[in-house]
């Protein structure tokens, strides 16, 4: 059973790495899909436990970019023995808001929420619980480029 952490902006390609790698295997979580429900962390905890105490695999699809918002998801996803793993998107700000504004309705975030984001996105470490970690790109023709971690490069 895993836990799949998504990180990164918005418009960086997580839920499009969802539908193609996880849709047929994953229980998909994400804020997005809960826009009516007022506490919208609250709900995503509960199908999270829902999930997990069923014994399924879990993919969370939102920015999670700080250590605080994944560390309740880690500890959540280690109390029902999930494997925690950590996919972190290449998050070039100008290129994110590239693709935003090729959105659609309430796909279409405000420009205003990205640089909050980024502001306050912090790359994931092994130190946080994870158990595997993966830098993605988008590279040609809307393909992934998955790579293993590594905390020496990455972390800077």
């Amino acid at each position: 059973m895993e836990l799949v952490i998504l990180i990164g902006l918005q418009a960086s390609g997580k839920s499009t790495f969802f539908q193609t790698r996880f849709a047929n295997t994953h229980v998909h979580i994400s804020k997005d899909l809960m826009r009516n429900n007022k506490n919208r962390r609250r709900r995503q905890s509960q199908l999270l436990v829902e999930a997990l105490a069923a014994g399924q695999s879990v993919v969370v699809d939102n920015t999670n970019p700080t250590v605080a918002e994944r560390a309740d998801l880690i500890q959540q996803g280690q109390q029902y023995g999930a494997e925690i793993i950590g996919y972190y998107f290449e998050s070039t700000l100008s290129k994110c808001l590239d693709r935003n504004q090729q959105r659609a309705g309430k796909a279409k975030i405000p420009e205003v929420g990205l640089y909050a984001t980024i502001k306050k996105l912090v790359k994931p470490t092994y130190a946080e619980g994870f158990d595997r970690l993966f830098h993605v790109a988008i590279a040609a023709g809307n393909t992934f480029r998955v790579q293993a971690w590594q905390e020496d490069i990455n972390d800077g």
